[in-house]
């Protein structure tokens, strides 16, 4: 008996010795994603102007790298705010930790290469090597253009410094190893011609990662239909807003024609119109989706945007929108 024990034991030591090998491993040595060391993004208005436009209007960077005004519908943002980072995902909102968008003006990125910026985009690698937690859709900006992500790049070089240190983010374990494994290297295509409508549909819909937010997800999965909604927001107030469908079905767009769409995203791009007061203290509806910023896609894109959803299997299912704190 003693000597089952004894062997037993030294199983379980193995084991453990195994796990904590693996996990110094997979921390310490991934991500192995390499800096392209020999790029050098020439800085041209034509660059910035495209990065603007991409980071601002459909890859919407600065939704999460700016501060949002929650009091407000849609969340718009702050005047002066702009690339400064520090908003924050947490548990109350059902983050496995706590991660802080990182400032993305020349403040804190002038000591950063074109090689490691790109990197960060497209592979989610910050300079010092460690992984970005993706709620940056780092997934979706692998395979941009290789000439979207220059843009971007020459774009944020040309932001205002702005002075700010956010906190450094930290992840639950095991999710703080998990981390380490999801980089990939980028994989880029061409930008398609928009004479091909739906493969420049696609390549649209994946820089501004309709799918991604419109398809259920449980512990970071997806689980539901492609496009057919359910994804979760939890506001910190305890309060949910679940991303519609977006499918070709009656549930989701399928009575709706492509002026439709397009008009419902440039009401929001209108001169005239002001976001309406929220008060999520008294469990107001509000939503992340930032309709401000998406509204200033070009009608074609949206179109764009609009053919290749209408391309994609229509799903049932009606989503319950929103549950007021505690519902």
């Amino acid at each position: 008996m003693k000597k089952v024990v004894k062997v037993l034991g030294i199983l379980v030591l193995v084991l453990v010795l195994v796990i904590v090998g693996a996990i110094t491993y997979v921390t310490n040595a991934l991500p192995n994603i390499p800096v392209q060391t020999d790029l050098r993004v020439e800085i041209t208005p034509e660059r910035v102007a495209r990065g603007e436009y991409l980071a601002n209007s459909v890859c919407v960077c600065m939704d999460c790298h700016s501060t949002r005004d929650w009091t407000k519908f849609s969340g718009p943002l702050v005047p002066g705010t702009l690339g400064k980072g520090g908003e924050r995902f947490d548990r109350s909102m059902g983050f496995p930790g706590e991660f802080y968008a990182r400032n993305l003006t020349p403040f804190a990125l002038k000591d950063w290469t074109d090689g490691e910026i790109h990197r960060a985009i497209t592979s989610g690698v910050s300079k010092d090597g460690h992984p970005f937690f993706p709620v940056m859709p780092y997934l979706n900006y692998r395979s941009l253009d290789p000439e979207d992500v220059h843009s971007i790049i020459a774009y944020l070089r040309s932001l205002s410094p702005q002075r700010n240190d956010p906190p450094a983010s930290k992840a639950d374990f095991p999710v703080s190893v998990i981390m380490h494994t999801m980089p990939q290297p980028a994989a880029p295509i061409t930008r398609p011609d928009p004479s091909d409508a739906l493969a420049y549909g696609q390549y649209m819909v994946n820089a501004a990662g309709c799918v991604v937010c419109h398809t259920k997800h449980e512990k970071g999965e997806p689980v539901g239909e492609p496009g057919a909604g359910g994804f979760e927001f939890a506001f910190p107030n305890g309060a949910i807003v679940r991303s519609p469908n977006i499918t070709s079905h009656v549930d989701g767009l399928g009575a709706w024609d492509k002026a439709t769409f397009i008009a419902r995203f440039k009401q929001y791009a209108d001169s005239a119109y002001v976001p309406h007061d929220v008060d999520m203290a008294a469990a107001e509806f509000q939503t992340v989706m930032p309709w401000t910023m998406y509204g200033h896609m070009t009608e074609q894109d949206l179109g764009a945007i609009y053919d290749y959803l209408h391309s994609m299997p229509a799903a049932a299912g009606k989503v319950e929108k929103w549950s007021e704190p505690g519902g």
